[in-house]
């Protein structure tokens, strides 16, 4: 009786100190996140958490695909869901398991956590300018689509932005993520975005990757409004998106289908 009592109250410690221990991990992660908002000191401190987690990342994208991953039936992925855009029937992945919600936590820099040919679809909205290697992550998501397979990307519209420049539009930018007075500081807000993004997406661009990739035709779509494959990419997904000037968008959105 006293061995039941004693293995009780150790099992109730141990677990207030699991919940004190995950309650520390995001005090910390939102710690960082207030304090440390300025560049450059954001950028570096998110590279040192990103590098603390590489091993997690790793191992997580590694049991899920040789445990989990789907091998048959219809499979829908969605990369980068944050907290706002989950997708109910879809599979969604993110890097960040403190501010998101997610089914699979894995670091986009490494190969997706499918097998060759195992997806019929794949969204992405305002991600692919976080990744520093857009022709690896493109070869990626042509790897794992099925022959036929789809998928609908979003990014910051850089060529409307250059426009808007050139016009020396200071209405079309907004003042994220920092109070700018000058067209061009405004202009490195939405390319740079406190050295949060780390490449430009511009249509032509975005064209050469993913030709190079593999898909042979790159096709526009409208943010919030217009997709070339309805069937999949519904009323509800493009609800999600977002967008305030529908004649010169802030995001530009292709699709293309895997031959």
């Amino acid at each position: 009786m006293a061995t039941t009592s004693f293995l009780g109250r150790l099992k109730a410690r141990l677990a207030r100190h699991m919940r004190a221990a995950r309650q520390g991990e995001r005090d910390l992660f939102e710690t960082v996140i207030t304090e440390y908002s300025q560049p450059p000191i954001r950028s570096e401190y998110k590279f040192l958490i990103y590098a603390l987690f590489w091993p997690v990342h790793k191992v997580s994208g590694f049991l899920y695909y040789h445990f989990r991953a789907p091998r048959t039936g219809t499979v829908r992925v969605q990369i980068g869901p944050g907290k706002r855009s989950y997708f109910e029937g879809w599979i969604n992945l993110d890097g960040n398991l403190f501010t998101s919600k997610c089914d699979v936590w894995v670091n986009f820099h490494n190969p997706l956590p499918f097998h060759d040919n195992t997806v019929d679809a794949l969204y992405s909205f305002m991600v692919i300018e976080h990744l520093r290697d857009l022709f690896f992550h493109f070869r990626e998501i042509h790897r794992v689509l099925k022959p036929g397979g789809v998928f609908r990307i979003g990014g910051p519209h850089a060529d409307n932005a250059i426009r808007k420049f050139l016009e020396g539009d200071m209405a079309w930018f907004t003042e994220f993520p920092d109070k700018r007075n000058s067209i061009g500081g405004r202009f490195e807000n939405f390319i740079f975005c406190r050295e949060e993004h780390r490449t430009i997406t511009t249509f032509s661009f975005l064209e050469e990757i993913a030709k190079a990739a593999g898909f042979k035709e790159l096709k526009v779509g409208r943010v919030c409004t217009q997709t070339n494959y309805p069937e999949i990419f519904d009323a509800h997904i493009l609800g999600t998106e977002y967008e305030s000037d529908q004649e010169f968008p802030h995001a530009i959105v292709i699709e293309a289908r895997k031959e």
